[in-house]
């Protein structure tokens, strides 16, 4: 089942409660989104880390066995 939009946003800010959140839907069908992540907790850590976090705040729905969403192009840093 593809996921919503609003579904990543909403895991993504259960995990990173003080990140700034953009979803884009990139093909229109549920499964290509960009995510732009920017959140204080990434100060200090590099690029792999920060998309770690985030990967890790979708539980296993990207590359789980539900397979709920297909591709996401990640970019993520800390606040000016």
């Amino acid at each position: 089942m593809a996921m919503q939009a609003q579904e990543i946003e909403d895991l993504i800010r259960a995990a990173l409660p003080n990140a700034q959140v953009t979803i884009t839907d990139l093909a229109g069908d549920g499964n290509h989104f960009a995510a732009e992540v920017i959140d204080p907790s990434f100060v200090g850590m590099n690029r792999v880390q920060q998309q770690r976090a985030v990967y890790a705040a979708l539980k296993g729905r990207m590359d789980g066995p539900s397979g709920d969403l297909h591709a996401l192009a990640l970019t993520t840093k800390a606040p000016d």
